[in-house]
């Protein structure tokens, strides 16, 4: 039996993740709710809270298009890739607070056919650094941001491209194994990785997370509510932080560029739940861009600073490696949705339901958040016959 106070998670929705959806944002947020009520046996009027993400879609549209309570709660985490998991911690807080007794978490964006990475960067902290320090002399998208971090980890711990093109690929195998993925029946070889144009040296085409018409819906419950739900098959949240890096609205003038939020978050997931890096048995890493899933699996604990090349090169962030990583294929080859249908494959994986990807005895999950220069967080997820 959970704790009255144990937060879980009851449904999940997607729409399908596409490059030209034609649909409005609005139709996929409907679409993905819905998706996501049904999964948990709920309706609309059952929601007490909503958290949109995304900057598109706020509670006002489901209280227009899905007939969601006037009266309903709504809140907004930081935006950037750090929100979806930071999302989790937020609605965890309102529920155990008393002010909801279920809370619905949406993210939707026609990131490919309308919002594109170019009109989002200007939404993002520290805007006067970037107008006048850094667009006058090209440092302009995040891709040349964060190529910085993955070229001083090169010069300090001699990370390679071996390592990167391993992640790219693993990603890319995953989603043959997901029919939802943009990328799936569209295999990548390691020669084809190394022949793709330079984006921002060191990344490459490949190394290039995707950008994404669609949407993604989770419906969270404390655990007295879940337990009443007949069709609900519940996930536990055992804990979920987030934390900002030194300097969060500037990456130039930090003294260390591989402490980010996650360094923070980390710790203090693991030590709420009582587990360490050595219990998870699957994980979802914020992968936009390759040499991010390399710097989060070392910043999450699981491998030393300076590890992490090592450890994807062994094989064991691979679907049968002892750490599999993005099981979906992730922001590289499933989807762009800030990351939140990286806590939806964590569901899918302790409920025992990703098929083919399925991860035998996944008990633990975490997922990790990256957004804007360095903010992060980490979720740790269990199944419900894990009792920490």
């Amino acid at each position: 039996m959970t704790s009255p106070g144990t937060v879980m998670v009851v449904g999940t929705g997607e729409t399908e993740f596409t490059r030209r959806s034609n649909r409005s944002v609005r139709e996929l947020t409907v679409d993905a709710m819905s998706r996501a009520l049904a999964d948990a046996g709920l309706t609309i009027g059952d929601i007490d809270a909503v958290i949109p993400l995304g900057g598109d879609v706020s509670a006002d549209d489901l209280v227009s298009n899905m007939g969601a309570s006037r009266c309903v709660v709504d809140a907004h985490p930081p935006m950037g890739g750090n929100s979806g998991v930071a999302a989790l911690a937020l609605a965890e807080a309102i529920m155990i607070s008393g002010r909801a007794d279920t809370v619905a978490i949406v993210f939707a964006r026609n990131g490919s056919s309308a919002r594109r990475v170019d009109s989002r960067v200007g939404s993002l902290p520290g805007q006067h650094l970037r107008t006048y320090l850094e667009r006058p002399h090209g440092w302009i998208t995040p891709a040349q941001w964060y190529s910085v971090i993955a070229k001083r980890h090169e010069i300090e711990f001699g990370s390679s491209k071996a390592a990167m093109a391993e992640v790219a690929v693993t990603a890319r195998r995953h989603a043959q194994l997901n029919p939802n993925a943009m990328m799936h029946r569209r295999t990548l070889t390691h020669d084809e990785y190394y022949a793709a144009p330079m984006i921002t040296d060191p990344y490459q085409r490949y190394d290039c997370c995707l950008e994404t018409d669609g949407a993604v819906a989770l419906i969270l419950a404390i655990a007295d509510r879940a337990e009443r739900l007949p069709e609900s098959r519940p996930v536990r949240l055992l804990s979920a932080a987030a934390a900002r890096p030194e300097s969060p609205d500037d990456l130039t003038n930090r003294e260390d560029w591989f402490d980010i939020g996650l360094t923070l978050a980390a710790p203090l997931a693991y030590a709420a739940a009582g587990l360490g890096p050595e219990d998870v048995d699957v994980a979802m890493v914020y992968d936009c861009f390759t040499f991010e899933v390399l710097h989060q699996l070392e910043e999450a604990g699981f491998c030393e600073r300076g590890g992490s090349a090592e450890l994807v090169l062994s094989g064991a962030t691979r679907l049968g490696g002892r750490l599999p990583v993005n099981t979906h294929g992730g922001l590289l080859a499933e989807g762009h949705l800030g990351g939140v249908s990286h806590v939806t494959e964590a569901v899918r994986q302790l409920r025992g339901e990703a098929g083919r990807r399925q991860v035998d005895g996944a008990r633990i999950a975490a997922v990790t958040g990256w957004g804007d220069w360095g903010d992060g967080s980490l979720a740790l997820l269990g199944s419900v016959g894990h009792h920490g």
